[in-house]
C-alpha cells in the first residue's frame, strides 16, 4: 500500500495513525507542501485519484487488482476490512454505529468552525471567530459528558478517538482550547498522546510547525521535543 499524506493534513494524519495502529505495511508518501503556496502544485497522483484534490489518498496494488481510495473515513473502513485485528471499531452493532457517528461529527460538526478560525487569527474578537469558538466549546461540553468514567470516546479505542484527537489538535492551535470545564476530555487527550502511533504522527506534525516558526500548544510541544 501507498498512502499519500501531507505535513499539515489533519485528514492525512488520521489515516497515518490508523495504519500504524493496525501494523499495516504502508509506504508513506508526503506530498510537497510550503506555508506560502500550501499544496500547490498538487501531487499528480492526488489529482488523478481524488476529484477533491486532497490527501489522503491510498493505493493498494496487492492481490485482486489495484485499489485507489480517497477520504480518511473510507480508508479507515478499508483498513478495518483487510486487517480486522486489532479492531478499531467496536464489535457491538450499536456501539459501532455510535463510534462511526462520533467520527463523522468530528469531521463534519467540530472541524468546520476550526477551519473558519484559520482565517480569523488576526481578528479573534470578530463575531465569526467568537461564534466558532463557542461551537467548539459546545462540542467539548458534549464530549465531556459523553465520556463519563470511560477511557475512550466510544467505549473501546476506535477511529473516533483518532479523528477527534487530530481535529482537536488543530482546534487548540487555532484558539479553541479546552478549559477547566473539560477535565475528563483533557485526560483522554493525555491518554491519546501516550499512544506510540499518535506520538509518532502528531510529533512529526509539531516538528514541522516548529521548523516554520509556529507556536505549539503545550501538549503538542511535549510530543514534538
Amino acid at each position: 500500500m501507498k498512502l499519500y499524506s501531507g505535513p499539515l493534513s489533519m485528514f492525512g494524519a488520521k489515516a497515518e495513525i490508523a495504519a500504524l495502529e493496525k501494523g499495516l505495511d504502508v509506504e508513506l508518501i508526503m506530498v510537497p507542501f510550503e506555508m506560502k503556496t500550501l499544496y500547490q502544485p498538487k501531487h499528480p497522483e492526488v489529482l488523478r485519484i481524488n476529484p477533491k484534490r486532497q490527501v489522503p489518498v491510498l493505493i493498494d496494488d496487492g492481490p485482486g487488482g489495484d485499489l485507489e481510495l480517497f477520504d480518511s473515513t473510507q480508508i479507515f473502513e478499508y483498513f478495518e476490512t483487510v486487517k480486522p485485528d486489532p479492531a478499531l471499531w467496536p464489535a457491538d452493532a450499536k456501539a459501532r454505529a455510535r463510534a462511526r457517528l462520533l467520527e463523522h461529527k468530528s469531521d463534519e460538526i467540530y472541524f468546520p468552525p476550526i477551519v473558519r478560525l484559520m482565517g480569523l487569527q488576526a481578528t479573534p474578537d470578530d463575531p465569526a471567530a467568537v461564534e466558532a469558538r463557542a461551537a467548539a466549546a459546545a462540542f467539548y461540553d458534549e464530549r465531556e459528558k459523553g465520556l463519563g468514567s470511560g477511557k475512550w470516546l466510544a467505549g473501546s479505542y476506535s477511529y473516533a478517538d483518532i479523528a477527534f484527537y487530530m481535529a482537536q489538535l488543530f482546534g487548540e492551535r487555532m484558539g479553541a482550547a479546552m478549559t477547566d470545564a473539560h477535565p475528563r476530555l483533557q485526560n483522554w487527550r493525555d491518554r491519546m498522546s501516550a499512544r506510540p502511533a499518535v506520538r509518532q504522527v502528531a510529533g512529526a506534525m509539531g516538528r514541522y510547525l516548529l521548523s516554520q516558526g509556529r507556536k505549539l500548544p503545550p501538549f503538542l510541544a511535549e510530543l514534538s521535543a
